[in-house]
């Protein structure tokens, strides 16, 4: 089902459209697929660069599409809904240009920016280690200062796309424990020193390579340094909080697909008679789907509208996240209910839903650290 959408400007209608046609024509029919064998479909993020989708919040000197959050987030939105791999890689590539959009120097943004979002260029994001998910802050990979710039070591886990980006967003200490010893630092993914562990096997999203990034005596020049030394903390947090806008929009979306064929089949199954659809018990449940999906969707879209104004939004990242990958997994209960057995195998993609619903309640932290996030703003003297 086609969502209505109020939209800023006509633009943004347009790049809708054309976002709803990619990802039906080109996203949607490889998906099945795509999930079977495992593949990572680096070609179809080709063409999604070549549509100017890998860029859309950043600006347009640079080669980004200039719109804001808000209209970003529905792009994103319609991709997962075709293909969770596809939405949620343009969502953690975008968090990954974050930090040189935002925080890098004039010239690593005229040198760096215009290819890393210019479409033909795949990034990922390393601030998650073997020992310290949720306790960013304890993360124990070094860059050490030297004359020639950075030496760094350590392991990365939980890299989405490891192993298959052009560069890397990453968070090293530079100095003391804790937060205010870690810096952010720019990785080229032809590092001398840099290797991958083999690609975790999940329990959904098997066609995104997950995988462990090694750094061994990696050589980084000074200007591989995003922002000053000792901020790459508060670069991290700020980048997740517009990667976990990009999750809640990712949630919304599988959600969406969910209810779409959870109510056509519910149109087209008849038991005692009548369709199931009109069985108040499966009507019911299809109502609550959709009333949650809109609530979710408004939510994110809200907070994504407090970033486009230069509002905090913190807090209501978090709910968002948090309220719209916990409907995300309800409605994927649901729509495997409501197909019953049907639901339960993998000639239907309800099964799929389920699978990487999970996986939407743990990245970009886990709903457990969202909820610390929303209570910490509410009791914050």
């Amino acid at each position: 089902m086609a969502v209505e959408r109020v939209l800023p400007t006509d633009v943004a209608g347009e790049l809708l459209e054309l976002t709803r046609e990619l990802a039906t024509k080109e996203v949607a029919p490889r998906a099945a697929e795509g999930e079977a064998t495992g593949r990572f479909p680096r070609e179809l993020f080709r063409t999604l660069g070549e549509a100017g989708l890998l860029g859309l919040p950043y600006p347009e000197e640079y080669g980004g599409g200039g719109q804001p959050y808000e209209v970003y987030l529905q792009v994103v939105e319609e991709l997962a809904a075709a293909w969770l791999t596809v939405g949620l890689g343009v969502s953690v590539h975008t968090l990954s240009c974050f930090p040189i959009a935002e925080f890098g120097s004039s010239e690593q943004r005229g040198s760096l920016l215009p290819d890393m979002i210019g479409g033909e260029l795949l990034g990922a994001y390393c601030l998650s280690e073997p020992q310290s998910g949720s306790d960013a802050a304890a993360l124990r990979t070094r860059a050490v200062r030297d004359a020639d710039g950075y030496v760094v070591d350590g392991v990365k886990a939980w890299t989405t796309h490891g192993g298959v980006a052009d560069f890397y967003t990453l968070m090293a200490r530079t100095g003391e424990e804790g937060a205010r010893g870690i810096s952010c630092l720019h990785l080229p993914a032809d590092a001398e020193g840099l290797s991958f562990g083999t690609p975790e096997r999940k329990m959904g999203m098997r066609s995104s390579p997950t995988a462990q990034v090694r750094l061994d005596g990696v050589r980084l020049p000074p200007e591989a340094l995003i922002g000053r030394e000792g901020e790459g903390f508060r670069i991290a947090m700020a980048a997740l909080d517009g990667g976990r806008l990009g999750i809640a929009a990712c949630a919304v979306g599988v959600a969406q697909a969910a209810l779409d064929a959870a109510t056509s089949y519910a149109r087209e199954r008849r038991q005692f008679g009548s369709r199931i659809a009109d069985f108040q018990g499966i009507g019911f449940m299809l109502a609550d789907m959709a009333t949650q999906i809109s609530a979710a969707r408004a939510l994110y879209l809200e907070a994504a509208r407090l970033r486009d104004a230069g509002r905090p939004y913190s807090a209501q990242a978090a709910m968002a996240k948090l309220f719209a990958s916990d409907v995300c997994m309800k409605v994927a209960v649901d729509a495997v209910q409501i197909l019953g057995g049907y639901g339960y195998v993998e000639d239907f993609p309800v099964e799929r839903y389920l699978r990487e619903a999970k996986v939407l309640q743990i990245v970009e932290g886990t709903n457990q650290i969202q909820r610390l996030v929303i209570s910490r703003s509410l009791t914050r003297d």
